[in-house]
């Protein structure tokens, strides 16, 4: 769930927030679904299998946006995976501001901790900002990164990668050296994939990838993840 390491907040502070005022999505972001075959989409902050436990302000469908340049990306990674019977499948794509406030919230309520078993059981929820796990903002906002594991395309089953996307744990980490290893083989191989597709990876979890040369990299949207507007 990555939102931003606590020692770049300062720096972000200064990026302008963009706000659609008409709801609409701004030009730039397509539905990822339409540039990527085959992609699946699980998109856990519009259900309540996240680790708030709760929809997600923002989310209004179950849809992956990106930037029109991260899903020509996420493309070329996924007609790789595809010769070998692979394919991807996506949590989380663009995220409103909306949705960091909600998190933001949710993490200020210490007595909520209803999913504090599956997403963050090694973790005290009052150490969740401390540790950098919530913040205030987020690249996702900026619509070019994305939450992404790699399934069998046969049986849409998740390969195995250590632990589950957003799990707020160290052996999340891409390099976590507690993981089996043929896990970590699993998060070399997305890993490299997306890099070689122009993604930066993050370090603290192997899920999280922000296309390198992203077109807003200084604006946060918060226009609702919702179906593709009709023309």
């Amino acid at each position: 769930m990555r939102v931003m390491s606590s020692g770049l907040i300062g720096l972000v502070l200064v990026f302008p927030l963009t706000v659609s005022a008409d709801e609409s999505w701004p030009p730039g972001f397509v539905a990822a679904e339409e540039v990527v075959p085959g992609l699946v989409e699980e998109m856990r902050y519009y259900g309540r299998d996240n680790f708030v436990g709760e929809p997600i302000d923002g989310y209004d469908a179950p849809v992956c946006i990106l930037t029109a340049p991260a899903a020509q990306a996420l493309a070329e990674v996924q007609e790789r995976l595809t010769a070998f019977g692979l394919g991807l499948k996506v949590f989380d794509c663009y995220r409103p501001q909306r949705a960091v406030e909600h998190f933001v919230r949710w993490a200020e309520d210490l007595e909520a901790t209803q999913m504090q078993e599956r997403y963050y059981p090694e973790v005290p929820k009052s150490e969740l900002f401390e540790r950098g796990y919530i913040a205030e903002h987020s690249s996702h906002s900026r619509g070019s990164t994305v939450d992404v594991t790699v399934i069998d395309r046969d049986t849409g089953v998740e390969l195995e990668m250590g632990t589950g996307f957003d799990h707020f744990s160290p052996r999340s980490w891409p390099d976590a050296a507690d993981v089996p290893a043929q896990q970590r083989a699993n998060r070399a191989l997305l890993q490299q994939l997306m890099v070689a597709a122009g993604f930066q990876p993050y370090a603290q979890e192997w899920w999280h990838f922000t296309l390198a040369n992203e077109p807003f990299p200084d604006t946060r949207f918060d226009f609702p993840v919702d179906h593709p507007p009709r023309d």
